[in-house]
C-alpha cells in the first residue's frame, strides 16, 4: 500500500511540473499544422497531374 501512495505523490509532484499550453499557442499550432498539410497536399496533387498527364501522352 506504501508503494501506491508513494506512485500517486509523485505522479502528483511530476504534473506540478508539466507546462500545459495556452488555447492560443493550441489554436496557432493547429493553424500552422493545417497550413502545412493543404501546401504538401496540393504539392503533391500537382505533382501526381503532372506525371499522370505525362505518362498519358507518353502511352
Amino acid at each position: 500500500m506504501e508503494k501506491i501512495m508513494n506512485y500517486f505523490k509523485l505522479s502528483k509532484l511530476e504534473l506540478s511540473k508539466v507546462i500545459f499550453p495556452t488555447k492560443e499557442q493550441v489554436r496557432n499550432a493547429f493553424i500552422t499544422v493545417f497550413v502545412v498539410v493543404a501546401v504538401v497536399s496540393l504539392f503533391l496533387a500537382i505533382v501526381d497531374a503532372l506525371m499522370s498527364f505525362s505518362l498519358s501522352k507518353l502511352i
